[in-house]
């Protein structure tokens, strides 16, 4: 009787000890945790933002709900959504910094004067009357005024461009008597920088406010560049429309002593000629045994400007017409930088009836663009009833089957 009660007494004393221990341990985690700092603050980027460009009005700013918050953070661009990790504090915090700007109002609160009083302060009158020089048609034209700013973040080795807005941009919506104006950006001449901006819509003064920041740029460099501006309205059913366009040389504008405001006139956009389109070199044989069209892409010369850099990237797109009806569509490879293109591409079509009488095949020159829709350079029509050359050469392949006949060609309006 003696051993069980023992037991018994060293079992009860064991479970007070084991529970004893578990809540000790307990309490010594939670007053770890409670003085532990947090290694890391999240930041709500997007608070009081509309998404939605349809419910954004020309003078709608970010952060309007809150202005308490909006005087804490009037140093920080509004619409930059890139967050500099490494200028974090131990605890996660970003320090109140000051951006050098040469000018004493905020970016915000500019209007139109100011940023003329600051581009006549910054600018040398030569380098301004040579940029900024219009003709007497552009004037009356009115296409507005783009308002953007400029920056170079030396440590980042980062050029920044803020696009701030346009005001008195002309009605492209004969209806509505509106627009729904957007801006893409090019760095020239190299073309490899392109971006855009949203759409804002049914608006004649859109207020962007958004910040581009392009990284690996040396600052030697920045004197060679020059920044295109193109301003279009967003067209839901055809080709967007193209209001006109600013150009800015880098050159002669100082970036070392902080962000630069700046405004330009819109002017027009450069319109091409149809007589310099350029031409394009195409074979063409058709095989009556198997009723099917080859066509070779050779070259392409003499192509003009697709913008002001004086570069395209030219590609071909075929498309065959049966009784006016697409029936089958090739493209070629894109040609980087060039207006006198190789392409030497062969496609092979099968003729869904006897005989080329109803058949017409049409050649479009191209530009690629990756920011926006590709721009058609030029376009070629081949059949029985086109004219000029294209008709001369379908002629040919049609009296000669099975013979490979190549013809240059002259490019028309696209």
């Amino acid at each position: 009787d003696e051993i069980p009660t023992v037991v018994g007494i060293f079992s009860a004393f064991g479970l007070v000890f084991s529970v004893s221990l578990f809540a000790w341990i307990c309490c010594q985690r939670k007053s770890s945790k409670s003085n532990k700092t947090p290694p890391y603050k999240f930041v709500h980027v997007l608070k009081g933002v509309d998404i939605y460009p349809e419910n954004l009005n020309s003078k709608k700013k970010f952060g309007e709900d809150d202005k308490s918050e909006a005087k804490n953070k009037s140093a920080m661009p509004k619409n930059s959504l890139h967050l500099d990790l490494e200028k974090k504090d131990l605890n996660g915090n970003f320090p109140k910094t000051t951006p050098k700007i040469q000018s004493s109002p905020g970016l915000e609160n500019l209007s139109p004067k100011h940023f003329a009083e600051r581009k006549k302060d910054s600018v040398s009158p030569d380098s301004l009357k040579s940029i900024t020089s219009l003709s007497s048609e552009d004037k009356q034209d009115k296409l507005g005024t783009l308002f953007f700013s400029l920056e170079y973040n030396f440590e980042k080795k980062a050029f920044v461009v803020n696009i701030k807005e346009a005001r008195g941009l002309p009605a492209m919506d004969e209806q509505s008597m509106t627009s729904d104006p957007y801006i893409k950006m090019t760095i020239l001449p190299e073309k490899k920088h392109k971006v855009k901006t949203r759409v804002l819509r049914k608006t004649l003064d859109p207020a962007f406010d958004e910040t581009f920041t392009f990284y690996g740029i040396p600052y030697s460099q920045i004197q060679d560049l020059t920044l295109h501006f193109m301003i279009l309205s967003f067209d839901r059913f055809s080709r967007d429309d193209v209001i006109g366009e600013v150009l800015i040389p880098l050159a002669g504008i100082e970036l070392s002593e902080g962000r630069l405001l700046m405004d330009r006139e819109i002017i027009k956009r450069n319109v091409r000629k149809s007589s310099g389109r350029g031409e394009l070199l195409i074979s063409l044989c058709y095989q009556s045994t198997t009723n099917t069209l080859t066509v070779v892409v050779l070259k392409a010369r003499h192509l003009p400007k697709s913008d002001v850099s004086g570069l395209s990237d030219p590609y071909v797109k075929v498309n065959l017409y049966h009784a006016k009806k697409r029936i089958s569509k090739k493209k070629t490879h894109v040609k980087k930088c060039t207006p006198n293109a190789v392409f030497n591409e062969l496609f092979v079509f099968d003729i869904p009836c006897e005989g080329l009488d109803d058949i017409s095949i049409e050649f479009l020159v191209l530009d690629s663009d990756r920011g926006s829709r590709n721009e058609v350079i030029g376009r070629l029509t081949l059949g029985s009833s086109a004219e000029g050359t294209g008709g001369e050469h379908w002629k040919e392949i049609c009296e000669y089957p099975r013979r490979q006949i190549a013809k240059w060609h002259m490019l028309c309006d696209g």
